[in-house]
């Protein structure tokens, strides 16, 4: 976001219409990044008056304020001086205590004695007395990740970031309203869905509506905007309280967009073996992590990077991830972490058949203390049985790696794990929420949803997989009747964040009388068809 200083925004003819950069601000943009890295090694006061001239030139000053914002936050600053000036000012005010300073000359006299005692000359020490203002500190990057176009991009985002920060609420419309609706979620937003004219739509309350933490809510909902900007089509209407006037802003896709500048790097891989495995495991529902070269693991005086970690995580995305190797320490061994790190169980792919190579990986592996590791191994090799004898599981392959037998071998560990969190869980849960998943409880709780099959819900009744308030029960009872649409139906489902409509709509006594591919009726289900 920006300060609201720099919004720029047309309220003519009574509209509200933020004055987005056009393309031909790319030159700007251009002028400001070339300013930051032209000033490299210069005061930051030297870098501002520069952008002040262009300031001047401009024909908005905003703008320029704007992308420079932009371009700050990715420059560091760092105070350069010979002696540290906080304790230079400390050494030359107890100079100047003792001499009593009044004239010039004894001034002299008092930067001589404390620069003596740095082992510098008095002129070093008076340049270095307040080198730790900002306007004295030293511009020593700009690590930019954006181009003049994407700068542009990036600045009309915020723009628009930055005004939303003062709705009272938003209603979007989106081509992914998957996305949108998990986003709000994880953002912990308010909201809920209605349906238009034109289809259905998420309204979220605003953060100029709350009477307190507006700043992090606020915070959370411009947020937002990012996520509705990365579908292909899109249109988003806002309520601004425009200092005290209630003004309506409209934005789609033709007017913002997110810039380029983060693509996710593809997971690279040593073998078509491990890729091959990596593309079938991603396809299954399980509550495991699949991640490439996960930490380094400590064997003896030496290191073991296995190809893969099986990272238990209930509810889990199955996406391969990449952590890197930034979690090695100065000697080679791996980081130790803490007890609430997930659980793991590694997993080598040993398919290269050198004896040289083969002889090495047992002693790595042999060495290895407190880990939980697989070894995929060809069967060509002949060393499934030295394998097992490390305390190590053998998967012996041809070929290819069968999922299914890795899959085998974790299941032990997901019954006690189950079995772990289980335990842990109390024998009657109270949802704070009237109306919650199973599986989003369980995320709540840290465990599977394995875990809640012998838990009692005293205040909720379990719905398909959904606990709801009978309370909402009643009123669902009242809102919904025969002959309703079913579109209708779900919408008031919805509302209350029901999405199991089938499940809810056969505890409240109802079917659906389909009449098409998307439309139906509603009917009581001991109807004749």
């Amino acid at each position: 976001m920006l300060t609201k200083d720099l919004l720029r925004v047309s309220r003519a003819g009574g509209g509200f219409h933020l004055q987005f950069a056009d393309a031909d601000a790319e030159r700007l943009a251009a002028r400001v990044l070339g300013i930051y890295q032209g000033h490299v090694g210069e005061s930051r006061k030297t870098l501002e008056a520069a952008l002040a001239d262009l300031e001047r030139e401009a024909d908005d000053f905003k703008l320029v304020r704007g992308l420079a914002k932009l371009v700050e936050r990715e420059a560091t600053f760092e105070t350069q001086a010979p002696v540290d000036p906080v304790r230079a000012r400390r050494r030359v005010f107890e100079a100047a205590a003792d001499i009593g300073v009044v004239s010039e000359g004894e001034r002299e006299q008092a930067l001589s004695e404390a620069a003596a005692h740095f082992g510098t000359d008095a002129a070093v020490l008076a340049d270095a007395l307040y080198a730790d203002r900002e306007s004295r500190q030293i511009l020593t990057t700009v690590d930019s990740r954006w181009g003049p176009a994407e700068l542009r991009t990036q600045y009309n985002l915020s723009l628009a970031q930055t005004v939303l920060f003062d709705a009272t609420e938003v209603r979007v419309r989106s081509s992914d309203p998957k996305a949108l609706v998990s986003a709000v979620k994880r953002l912990r937003l308010m909201y809920e869905i209605r349906r238009t004219e034109t289809g259905r739509e998420v309204v979220v309350t605003g953060p100029d509506t709350l009477f307190s933490n507006t700043r992090r809510y606020g915070t959370r909902f411009a947020r937002l905007l990012r996520t509705v900007a990365t579908a292909s089509e899109w249109e988003l209407t806002a309520t601004i309280d425009d200092r005290g006037t209630e003004r309506e802003l409209t934005l789609s896709d033709g007017d913002i967009s997110v810039p380029g500048v983060e693509p996710v790097a593809e997971v690279s891989y040593d073998s078509g073996v491990e890729a091959d495995f990596a593309g079938r495991f991603a396809t299954l529902d399980l509550d495991w992590d699949l991640i490439r070269e996960p930490e380094p693991l400590a064997a003896g005086e030496h290191v073991v990077i296995p190809d893969f970690a099986f990272e238990w995580r209930p509810g889990a995305d199955t996406t391969v991830r990449e952590t890197g190797r930034s979690e090695m320490d100065s000697d080679g061994a791996g980081v130790t972490v803490g007890d609430d790190t997930p659980f793991r169980v590694f997993f080598e792919i040993m398919g290269f058949w050198t004896p040289e190579y083969v002889e090495k990986k047992l002693a790595r592996l042999d060495a290895l203390e407190d880990v939980e590791m697989l070894v995929a191994v060809d069967e060509s090799l002949g060393v499934g049985e030295d394998i097992e004898a490390t305390d190590n599981r053998a998967i012996p392959y041809a070929g290819t790696v069968s999922v299914k037998d890795v899959r085998d071998a974790l299941r032990p560990y997901e019954d006690r794990l189950v079995r772990e969190s289980a335990a842990a869980i109390p024998d009657e849960l109270r949802p704070d929420h009237p109306v919650i998943s199973l599986a989003d409880l369980a995320a709540e709780h840290g465990v599977s949803e394995e875990a809640l099959t012998d838990v009692a819900f005293p205040a909720h009744e379990l719905v398909g997989r959904t606990l709801i308030d009978p309370a909402v029960l009643e009123d669902l009872a009242a809102e919904i009747e025969p002959g309703m649409a079913y579109e209708t139906a779900t919408d008031r489902l919805a509302a209350y964040g029901i999405e199991d409509d089938s499940a809810a709509l056969a505890r409240l006594g109802y079917r659906v009388a389909w009449e098409g591919l998307g439309s139906g009726t509603i009917e009581l289900r001991d109807r004749e068809a």
